[in-house]
């Protein structure tokens, strides 16, 4: 029985693409629209990313979800990255999204580590997560949030892990104390003379035996050889 196929041209894109010249219109109109607000704009792959003021987060943002043109209704998450080199050393980002025009945006505001974020969990409520998490991982304070505390790691933990200057090691280690029946923390303790270091891959092999290495002069196909026991008779 022949087989139907059906025309490439028939199969509607999963993703349907925004022409880059319309992003690139919008991402004008913005900094036409909110001027000391939107300090920037550029598409890049597709995106639309547009440069934010600090201490204009909230009211862009409101800008963004309620405004005819944007209509980007769906916070999709927000996050940060640390700059260690830069004065104001980290930037934070939300991601949106519209379900009207299928458009998404990202928006950016460079955050010194003294500054505070203000919160837009008064526009969006799920950001309030994110930001908790952004809080645990980065340290960036969020003014007029309404429970911020960490999220991923324990109480009393140390430091801030996402941060570049935060050690690999970390700065405590945890072990369960059978003395005490109770986790306990102890700082990181690294004894070097007991430390072996093996950069090699173990597809290369490494200068020592191991087990099992005895066999690799044998012939393929030869049995192993064994020692029988016998009873006297």
């Amino acid at each position: 029985m022949p087989e139907h196929t059906t025309p490439e041209a028939a199969i509607p894109a999963q993703v349907p693409q925004v022409a880059a010249d319309a992003l690139a219109e919008l991402g004008a109109s913005l900094v036409e629209r909110r001027p000391g607000a939107v300090l920037g704009w550029n598409v890049r792959n597709g995106e639309l990313s547009i440069d934010v003021a600090l201490n204009s987060i909230v009211e862009t943002i409101e800008f963004l979800r309620y405004d005819g043109g944007c209509q980007f209704s769906l916070f999709v998450d927000a996050t940060a990255v640390d700059w260690p080199g830069r004065a104001k050393r980290f930037d934070v980002v939300y991601h949106l999204l519209s379900m009207y025009t299928n458009r998404r945006i990202r928006i950016k505001a460079q955050v010194a580590e003294e500054e505070m974020v203000p919160s837009i969990t008064g526009v969006f409520p799920g950001a309030n997560w994110f930001e908790r998490e952004i809080f645990d991982m980065y340290g960036l304070i969020f003014s007029g949030h309404p429970d911020l505390r960490r999220l991923l790691t324990d109480y009393g933990f140390r430091g801030h892990p996402l941060r570049k200057d935060f050690p690999l090691t970390g700065y405590n280690e945890v072990r369960y104390d059978e003395v005490q029946k109770r986790v306990v923390y102890e700082p990181v303790k690294l004894t070097q003379e007991w430390r072996a270091f093996d950069f090699l891959s173990p597809w290369e092999g490494g200068a020592f035996a191991l087990p099992g290495d005895e066999k690799a002069g044998e012939p393929s196909g030869t049995p192993p050889t064994t020692t029988q026991h016998r009873s006297p008779s």
